[in-house]
């Protein structure tokens, strides 16, 4: 009995091995899938960034481009930046200031204390403040510079309050920087805050600390639709807020929604 079990212990070793070749052969393949899925999203994010580039006009820095738009009665410039997604105008921003700047009865910013995750270049935070919102921009501290300057530069002198911009990294010590209810807004903006990354769920997370049940806080957030992942986090995101469809664009493929917290 000790011979053959001897003997056959070997055979057992080698059969285990090859099958870990094979499971090994299969998650190789699956990473690969994986880190193609994940170029071919950061080739069409560049490939947008690209476009916005190419409509530029010159700009004394080689890295830095300036975009011209008219809303809430206002010429606004905006300088944008290629050292990150967050420095650009994305489709959603656009279409979410079209919206505001033309639906003002139905969504009235006046005195309002209104919140932007994501805010980027600052456009529609700009556009809230001109409509008479009391605004906070929040981005990541390396965005803030660009931000910053583009709200004082299209803001001074014209809106009815000086907007208020802050660090805000999703999911990041939410408790501490924005304690509820200390912090508690009438809106919260988004636009174009899904894409291809690996925050989602800290966002997602972010949304929810400052759009609570009973909160009576309302969450406006465009964005348009590029890859599964997005399509995921729109289920989910379902799945925590009353979702209203305010606009579909089918041409710029951008979905505009109005939020509130499920109780």
């Amino acid at each position: 009995m000790e011979g053959l079990s001897t003997v056959s212990q070997p055979v057992q070793q080698k059969h285990l091995g090859k099958k870990n070749e094979v499971g090994d052969i299969k998650q190789d393949e699956k990473l690969q899938v994986e880190q193609e899925a994940t170029d071919e999203d950061q080739r069409v994010m560049a490939g947008e960034a690209l476009d916005r580039r190419n409509i530029w006009e010159p700009s004394v820095y080689y890295a830095l481009g300036k975009e011209s738009f008219y809303f809430a009665g206002h010429d606004i410039s905006i300088r944008e930046s290629m050292d990150s997604y967050g420095a650009l105008i994305w489709p959603g921003a656009i279409a979410l200031c079209q919206f505001l700047d033309n639906n003002q009865q139905q969504v009235n910013l006046m005195d309002k204390a209104v919140l932007e995750i994501g805010a980027g270049t600052g456009l529609l935070s700009i556009v809230a403040s001109l409509l008479g919102a009391w605004v906070t921009a929040t981005d990541l501290p390396d965005i803030l510079s660009n931000l910053t300057f583009n709200l004082l530069r299209n803001t001074k002198g014209r809106s009815r309050y000086t907007p208020q911009v802050s660090a805000l990294t999703w999911g990041q010590d939410l408790e501490r920087g924005f304690p509820y209810p200390s912090f508690r807004y009438d809106y919260v903006l988004a636009a174009d805050v899904v894409y291809h990354h690996d925050c989602l769920e800290e966002l997602l997370q972010t949304m929810r600390h400052f759009c609570r049940p009973g909160s009576r806080t309302t969450l406006l957030w465009a964005n348009k639709i590029r890859f599964q992942s997005d399509l995921r986090f729109v289920e989910c995101f379902k799945s925590s807020f009353n979702i209203t469809l305010l606009v579909e664009l089918p041409q710029q493929e951008v979905t505009i929604y109005q939020a509130t917290a499920k109780e």
